[in-house]
């Protein structure tokens, strides 16, 4: 392959000095037919054939060319990341590394970006928001190990406009009452509300899209809408650049927040975690348009913000029917409720984290909310056996094997074992339950271990113990005697007075008061 000098040479000898290809194929060894084309080349530089090299991903470049075409046409939410692709294509076969599956899929997505261009798509018109004035929000999919398991994760997004400070809160489900705990949480922790919240066409806010910027908005999304007071703007379908903000905060959450995948006991310490990392990071994130970081323009912002009011009652009702054995059922599980309401209707309250039963108008139990996926065929039952006790009157021998009673304290256990031993120790056990109805429950379990530690486990025993600890507890309220019945002089305690009956000899002194 000649080089660059030895063609400028021959250009020179012909064009200049007027040497014959005769003596430029003599004085360099290439034949006249070389010396011929190379001259009648209008370029300066010589071409070289492009190099080609083999790659271990050529046998795959094909399908994954269509698995990245497929996955762009999916829902962002619905996509598979790069990661999960390149898995798939190991279990195929491939053996080669990350980074050329990675290399691969930048060059095709500016291939397709390029072309995109070209069809007159991509442009766009930069948009500024002043302090206050709005903020964006959207749902993304993302893993987190919970308790030693892999749990797929509904993370909830909020990003003020302005300052671009952001929120981010992690649920195990999409729906009513969690987007509703995402707001509470999300102004609580931004300082206030802004004027507009923009949103995409999610179906826990719209019932209808219809045509324009219509929307038949869903009521109760709209009830938190006007508690908040600030308007909700929807964008046009599938115009995901009209929140290009929060699009971004969501795939920048991905490196930031989710890789490597965190792992936590529970999903509250988990969004604990979530909210002093975005506050961290707020400090590091220079903001970009405006001096300084993301925190403190956000201190700027602040003062434009609208104070959050007290936090929406976030809840989703449903009207239940009690079943004959006191439970509810909710999302196939389900939660115990008092026994004087069974098989009667009731009122179920559902929060992102609990559930709460209401009845004639007031509150009758509440419940830690179960969400777990392992349990979907089945469903899990939730039992409070004080719920029971009412039956239990009734029925003491249900005891022995009632299936609420199973979660006893471990106090309670022991007494158990202990009473049932002995005749009508079931009707004995179920009196000695029955006073948690009446006194503090804690007050109760220590009274039995009391009794059970000295080795008189009766119910008349228990009974003199939580007396003495209730009235031990109980302060005697000073007595203020009005000024017509104080007395002039005021009796003193004097205990050797009694001492004095006695003498010596042993003789009684007799005295008389007057």
């Amino acid at each position: 392959m000649i080089n660059v000098a030895t063609l400028n040479v021959i250009r020179r000898w012909a064009l200049r000095e007027n040497m014959s290809i005769r003596e430029i194929s003599r004085r360099t060894g290439m034949a006249r037919n070389t010396v011929k084309k190379y001259l009648r080349s209008d370029e300066t530089e010589p071409t070289y054939a492009k190099r080609v090299s083999s790659s271990k991903l050529d046998p795959f470049a094909e399908k994954l060319a269509i698995w990245l075409g497929m996955e762009a046409t999916k829902s962002r939410k619905q996509r598979r990341n790069l990661k999960q692709i390149y898995t798939d294509l190991v279990a195929l076969g491939f053996d080669g590394s990350y980074g050329r599956v990675a290399a691969f899929s930048r060059k095709w997505r500016e291939e397709r970006q390029e072309a995109l261009k070209t069809a007159g798509r991509g442009t766009f018109i930069p948009l500024v928001f002043g302090p206050g004035e709005a903020f964006q929000f959207d749902w993304s999919e993302d893993w987190a190990v919970i308790a030693g398991e892999r749990t797929k994760l509904q993370v909830a997004h909020f990003k003020l406009s302005h300052s671009r400070a952001f929120s981010v809160r992690a649920y195990l489900l999409q729906t009513h009452e969690m987007l509703f705990d995402a707001h509470n949480h999300a102004f609580g922790m931004l300082g206030g509300i802004p004027k507009r919240g923009i949103y995409d066409n999610m179906k826990t806010a719209v019932d209808k899209v219809r045509s324009g910027k219509d929307r038949d908005i869903n009521a109760r999304f709209n009830a938190m809408v006007n508690h908040y007071l600030f308007e909700a703007e929807f964008c046009n379908p599938a115009s995901g650049w009209e929140k290009g903000q929060i699009e971004k905060n969501v795939r920048d959450a991905r490196h930031r927040l989710w890789q490597p995948v965190p792992a936590f006991g529970t999903l509250g310490e988990l969004n604990e975690w979530l909210e002093l990392r975005c506050k961290a990071l707020w400090k590091e994130i220079v903001h970009g348009k405006l001096p300084g970081t993301v925190a403190d323009v956000w201190a700027q912002e602040k003062p434009f913000l609208m104070p959050p009011p007290p936090a929406f009652d976030g809840f989703v009702e449903h009207t239940k029917r009690v079943s004959p054995t006191c439970l509810v059922t909710h999302e196939r599980n389900r939660y115990s409720v008092p026994a004087s309401f069974a098989n009667r209707p009731v009122s179920l309250r559902v929060y992102a984290d609990r559930l709460v039963i209401a009845a004639e108008g007031m509150l009758i139990c509440e419940h830690e909310r179960i969400i777990d996926r392992r349990h979907e065929g089945t469903g899990r039952t939730v039992y409070d056996w004080r719920h029971y006790l009412a039956v239990l009157q009734r029925k003491p021998g249900a005891l022995r094997n009632g299936a609420p009673f199973a979660e006893f304290p471990a106090s309670f256990k022991r007494l158990q074992a202990l009473l049932l031993k002995k005749p009508g120790g079931d009707r004995e056990m179920v009196e000695i339950l029955a006073l948690v109805l009446h006194h503090d429950e804690q007050a109760v379990l220590a009274a039995v271990e009391t009794a059970i530690d000295a080795g008189v486990a009766t119910k008349t025993h228990i009974l003199n113990i939580l007396h003495r600890l209730v009235d031990g507890k109980t302060a005697i309220p000073e007595v203020i005697a009005p000024q017509a019945l104080r007395l002039a002089t005021e009796p003193q305690a004097n205990v050797g007075r009694y001492d004095s009956l006695r003498g010596d000899d042993q003789n009684l002194e007799v005295r008389h008061g007057t």
